[in-house]
């Protein structure tokens, strides 16, 4: 398994455009093999900084999501609002392995 673990550097001012596209994605993630363990938003402490963290049993099940959603319509659609939206600032990508007890 590799979980995918992204940090945002989002517009305060935009928190409702990125919850938005926050709630958008995971039920993609979900749909293309993904497990979505959520989006976590400003509440206390920096008011820019969000994360989301997403699972797939492999790196190369996360490469095929990738391949698929460069052409899937819904992904396209939720890409094209927040281009318009700009709620995301920058973002960083790494990825992990769990350990699990």
């Amino acid at each position: 398994m590799i979980t995918c673990y992204l940090k945002y550097v989002v517009d305060p001012w935009k928190l409702d455009a990125f919850e938005a596209y926050a709630k958008a994605w995971i039920p993609v993630v979900n749909r293309m093999g993904g497990s979505h363990h959520g989006y976590f938003l400003p509440h206390e402490g920096a008011s820019n900084i969000a994360y989301a963290l997403f699972s797939f049993p492999s790196l190369a099940a996360y490469e095929d999501y990738r391949k698929r959603l460069a052409v899937d319509p819904e992904c396209q659609a939720i890409l094209a609002e927040e281009k318009q939206a700009r709620s995301i600032v920058s973002y960083e990508r790494s990825f992990m392995r769990p350990v699990f007890g």
